[in-house]
């Protein structure tokens, strides 16, 4: 569904008319300021599938960190993969890294550890390997990267919207007040249910997500 689409399906719960465009009136930029509210609390109450992103890295010698762009504060990274050695690099404190790239045992060589280093003002996380490549290696990132605020009428969100357009109800109902039906703690109720039967639905996608194993 586009933006305009969900905040229209919203309005339609409220009894209020659909608007042509989400900058309409003031209210209706209200109802898409709680859709991404909604959006964005969906978005984080779960590794959605169809928000799962691949970063290529392409290394160089001497060189041990890299830029994934638009990373953002609210993505995270599932795990990392060389593709070139056909091995695993497993996630380490970045505190850990910095010890070992400064002290003695500084090496290069393949990369075996990494850590997220930062993430700059232009929402791009810089991913930190030790050993520092001492050759050329395509390491794959693989994440859950969540997207920015929905904008304009025609945006779309990649996450299921039954719980978006159910929770951005409940907080209408809870703004105005007065609902001449159910309660807004009633209709978060039911977003919530919506939000259940969502995630499990795509859990059985892949379900490794919700598994133990020992190795």
């Amino acid at each position: 569904m586009t933006y305009l689409q969900l905040v229209n399906s919203v309005l339609r719960r409220l009894r209020e008319d659909e608007v042509t465009t989400v900058d309409e009136s003031d209210y209706a930029k209200l109802i898409g300021d709680f859709v991404n509210d909604s959006k964005r609390q969906v978005e984080d109450a779960w590794d959605w599938t169809a928000l799962r992103n691949t970063y290529t890295i392409t290394t160089a010698s001497g060189t041990p960190t890299y830029a994934l762009t638009d990373f953002g504060v609210r993505s995270n990274v599932l795990y990392v993969h060389n593709e070139t050695t056909n091995g695993y690099i497993n996630q380490e404190s970045l505190q850990r890294i910095r010890q070992l790239s400064l002290g003695t045992d500084n090496a290069v060589g393949t990369p075996y550890y990494f850590a997220i280093e930062n993430v700059d003002s232009n929402g791009d996380a810089n991913i930190r390997f030790y050993q520092t490549p001492n050759a050329v290696n395509i390491i794959s990132v693989y994440t859950i990267k969540r997207t920015d605020n929905l904008t304009v009428d025609t945006d779309t969100i990649l996450i299921p919207t039954a719980p978006v357009v159910q929770y951005a109800f409940s907080f209408a109902l809870r703004e105005r007040g007065e609902t001449g039906g159910q309660s807004a703690v009633e209709q978060a109720a039911f977003a919530k249910q919506d939000l259940n039967n969502a995630i499990a639905h795509d859990a059985s996608l892949n379900p490794e997500g919700t598994l133990w194993t020992t190795v």
